[in-house]
């Protein structure tokens, strides 16, 4: 990794108490059973303290409010940028609040760009520019059902009092400006994610993947200091 991707928030990051070395966001269909399942491997076999949700998510637990907190609590998230890794709703608000745990408490960012060009994730271009293409047809689609469902009920809407609509347009409007702020974010995160230096896997050790795997490793465990470990 050519250079340091922490903020400058380098007291506020060491004042902080970390319960995890490293955070794992990863696209599952892509990289679960391969490239993060060796990565994942040798984070432990090193002894650092990794989070990877399929690893250590206790049963029970609510996903979304468990991850968060995990990417809070570690001092470094490690990004697998994968094809379809902004197919995925949860791998972008993870991504988000990432990038708000950088900003916010100097949690380090290290990327890895797994079979996907660095440009590809900054521009939005190719797969990404394809996700977010589906996720806003998504939400016009979702918005238009419920303005149809409103007009298939002619006497609803017809004998409906006036304030019960302005209501309706009012909930849509919302719902569209908090969906467009939600795409926002992700997108912004995704191009300073992308600024940070990071690895492409593929290009290391002529794309030999268990010696860029070292290679991320040894980095990882460079930038560490101890931290309690214990689990809640």
């Amino acid at each position: 990794m050519a250079s340091s991707s922490s903020s400058p928030l380098a007291q506020v990051y060491y004042s902080q108490v970390w319960k995890y070395h490293v955070f794992i966001s990863f696209r599952g269909e892509d990289t679960l059973k391969t490239f993060v399942d060796h990565l994942y491997t040798a984070l432990v076999e090193k002894g650092i303290y990794t989070y990877k949700d399929d690893e250590t998510l206790s049963p029970g637990e609510l996903i979304g409010a468990s991850l968060m907190k995990a990417i809070e609590e570690s001092q470094i998230a490690v990004i697998v940028f994968s094809k379809n890794y902004a197919n995925s709703s949860w791998c972008l608000n993870e991504l988000a609040c990432i990038m708000k745990c950088r900003k916010m408490k100097g949690q380090i960012v290290m990327p890895i760009f797994y079979d996907v060009n660095p440009s590809e994730v900054r521009k939005q271009k190719r797969k990404y520019g394809e996700a977010f293409a589906n996720q806003e047809l998504e939400n016009k689609k979702k918005i238009k059902s419920w303005r149809q469902a409103f007009l298939d009920d002619p006497w609803g809407w017809l004998s409906a009092p006036r304030e019960q609509i302005w209501k309706l347009q009012e909930a849509l409007a919302r719902h569209e400006l908090e969906n467009k702020t939600k795409i926002d974010s992700w997108r912004r995160a995704l191009v300073d994610a992308s600024n940070i230096s990071g690895w492409e896997p593929q290009h290391i050790a002529n794309g030999h993947e268990s010696k860029s795997i070292k290679n991320i490793v040894d980095t990882i465990s460079r930038r560490l200091h101890p931290i309690n470990s214990s689990v809640d």
